[in-house]
């Protein structure tokens, strides 16, 4: 009787553990789901965590849910003609734990936000002024772009390369806002020439003589 239990719980097992294998897992890849009301960043602390410790309910104010950084245009006298303005959790505390992050872009004429990626969060653009164009790759190298104007919006999938290109013939400016609340920020050209990767690294993969790289690398280190 034993020996019968025994092998119908095997012939039952079985199936049960493949289909369990075979079963797509659900795996959330966002910022974690806060616990409480809110979670102040305390910057203050010498804490080594993924996030920040909280400030103590007690001492937080309104001033820690209000961010003024994006009243200040960045500057766009660069060699790009655009620039960025954060509002991370590094600068607006009362983020820590909410998952959500914004950025002010500014865009002289003809000005570029060149390729670059958020590892740890998707993006979403609305076009204050002027037109961009916009556009991001996907990991099968597929380019989806096309100009948009004042009013539209774009989003740019988690950790993809994205870039806005000012097209119009006057500046141009945008808001974004990503689903973390320290998403990260990656520019492509400075990761690979302005990181000391092994020039050999770089010629072959780029197809360039060592001359050249040395050019690239001063350009971006």
């Amino acid at each position: 009787m034993k020996a019968s239990i025994s092998s119908t719980i095997q012939l039952v097992g079985l199936p049960v553990l493949i289909l369990l294998q075979l079963a797509p897992l659900n795996v959330n890849a966002a910022d974690a789901d806060p616990l409480a009301d809110f979670c102040v960043a305390d910057l203050t602390k010498d804490l080594y965590l993924n996030g920040y410790p909280c400030k103590k309910p007690a001492v937080v104010t309104t001033d820690d849910f209000v961010f003024n950084g994006l009243t200040v245009p960045p500057q766009t006298n660069n060699s790009f003609g655009a620039s960025a303005v954060f509002g991370f959790v590094g600068n607006f505390p009362g983020l820590n734990s909410l998952g959500i992050s914004i950025a002010r872009l500014d865009f002289a004429k003809g000005g570029l936000i060149p390729p670059h990626t958020h590892p740890r969060g998707s993006e979403i653009i609305y076009v204050v002024e002027g037109s961009l164009y916009a556009g991001f790759v996907t990991t099968h190298n597929k380019l989806f772009a096309k100009v948009i104007n004042k009013g539209d919006v774009m989003i740019f999938p988690r950790g993809l390369i994205h870039f806005q290109l000012n097209v119009g013939d006057a500046p141009a400016q945008a808001v974004v806002s990503l689903n973390s609340q320290s998403a990260g920020f990656q520019l492509i050209a400075n990761s690979m020439f302005g990181s000391n990767i092994k020039d050999e690294v770089l010629q072959k993969t780029f197809f360039l003589d060592q001359k050249t790289v040395h050019q690239l690398e001063a350009i971006f280190s």
